[in-house]
């Protein structure tokens, strides 16, 4: 994704008003006795400064060092970085607009688990990150705008997306059986892009590019350091890494190509209203067996809020519990105190479960459970749980799991073009002016 040099104007005059006086604010303090940050960007009625974009880059070269790739010059690095600020500022004020924040506790919260996943506390975590070159307050900071950049983009686009039964009938008659052949891509990405209405010199020029990055890249080049380099897309950073793919949710531009690739192989420029695309088939995983181990399960929530604290909630489920060991009725005690409204009419049944049906939390605690056994009360991102396995088979889901990956695939592959297509409308709409590399 490229942000333009310059973009829609502003749109009235206290917005001029307002950029005049943070222009001018700049160039005063820089006149006078106390030197403050240079504006590299405009971006509406907000600035983007160098200590901004020196703190997003402290982030971003940790993951290069980890990912192997060698840094580009600061110049290439500063473009790439100030790129994506810029569409993470753009992102910010819109969530702005719309009410939408992330506060402490949800951000605590998120921390917490990312500490988890690499078995570690959040000190730990946190003089993991120092000792890496990663200040925790820039991670920290850096967690809270993904938050809520994905809570935005839930909103403004995901949830607007709609799968039909027809879809997945047609989807699944077209393309099942190379679904079951070759079931997910892992790919990296160059774009090089086109301005909107390119003259054919730019084209031809673009097109150039391309196919010299093409030659270097069949001898040998690497494309996660080609890619920093010289990629205009959105994953440029990432090496132009895209990530795992399942078949039907490859993008339409590559998705014939998805299936005849080998491991490595890159492909030729691709066109389309973005630039020139070029693709590296990086892995390619095989069909997994269809037989799945299922739960039968049921339990009891009890939601915390303003008036049930976690102590209440936990202290009422143990009592449920001790009530279930000594002869009481699940499904009676149940239906009078689970806030599940919707299992708790049916006695806290929540039928045969897959891997992957429930949040973690839940799942752990009834792989942890022999048949029959009610769990300690335990906590999920829903509220309180006690949970009972009623019973366990093994399933051929088959015609199950093509429909929900077809679901999942559609939706994907939905998503990614809505959002680029919303990121570029906002884009275009915004004022944007780079001004990195001159005088401020």
């Amino acid at each position: 994704m490229v942000i333009t040099q310059t973009s829609r104007r502003p749109a009235n005059l206290a917005r001029v008003a307002t950029l005049l006086i943070l222009l001018t604010g700049h160039v005063l303090a820089q006149n006078g006795s106390e030197s403050l940050d240079a504006i590299v960007a405009v971006v509406n009625d907000d600035v983007i400064v160098q200590s901004e974009l020196n703190k997003e880059i402290s982030l971003v070269i940790p993951q290069l060092h980890q990912q192997g790739t060698a840094e580009p010059s600061r110049t290439q690095l500063e473009k790439q970085v100030l790129d994506r600020l810029i569409l993470k500022r753009l992102q910010r004020q819109r969530a702005k607009d719309l009410g939408i924040t992330v506060d402490d506790a949800t951000l605590n919260e998120a921390l917490t688990n990312i500490a988890k996943r690499n078995n570690l506390s959040l000190e730990e975590l946190q003089a993991t990150l120092e000792a890496s070159g990663i200040h925790f307050d820039n991670f920290r900071e850096d967690t809270r705008t993904q938050i809520l950049t994905s809570r935005l983009q839930s909103q403004e686009v995901t949830k607007k997306i709609r799968i039909t039964d027809q879809e997945i009938d047609r989807f699944l008659a077209k393309e099942s059986s190379r679904l079951i052949e070759r079931e997910q891509v892992r790919l990296q990405h160059i774009l090089v892009a086109l301005p909107e209405n390119p003259t054919p010199e730019q084209v031809k020029a673009a097109e150039s590019k391309a196919n010299r990055l093409i030659a270097q890249l069949r001898q040998g080049a690497d494309f996660s350091e080609m890619a920093v380099r010289e990629s205009d897309g959105r994953n440029a950073l990432e090496g132009g890494d895209l990530g795992w793919f399942e078949m039907g949710a490859v993008p339409v531009l590559v998705a014939d190509l998805a299936f005849t690739m080998a491991e490595g192989e890159i492909s030729k420029p691709l066109r389309n209203a973005s630039g020139f695309h070029i693709i590296k088939m990086r892995e390619i995983k095989g069909a997994t067996p269809h037989n799945v181990n299922q739960t039968r399960a049921r339990h009891i929530l009890i939601r915390t809020n303003d008036l049930v604290s976690d102590e209440d909630a936990k202290r009422r489920l143990s009592q449920l519990r001790q009530r279930i060991l000594v002869g009481e009725d699940f499904a009676v005690l149940a239906r009078a105190h689970s806030d599940d409204t919707g299992s708790a009419l049916k006695g806290g049944e929540l039928g045969w479960l897959n891997p992957g049906d429930t949040v973690p939390e839940f799942e752990e605690a009834m792989k942890a459970l022999a048949l029959n056994d009610v769990s300690e009360p335990f906590k999920s991102s829903f509220g309180w749980h006690i949970v009972q396995v009623e019973e366990r088979r093994s399933q051929d889901t088959s015609g199950d799991i093509m429909r929900i990956k077809a679901r999942e695939a559609l939706q994907r592959r939905k998503t990614e073009e809505a959002t680029e297509e919303w990121l570029r409308q906002m884009r275009d709409e915004a004022y944007v002016e780079v001004r990195l590399g001159r005088e401020s």
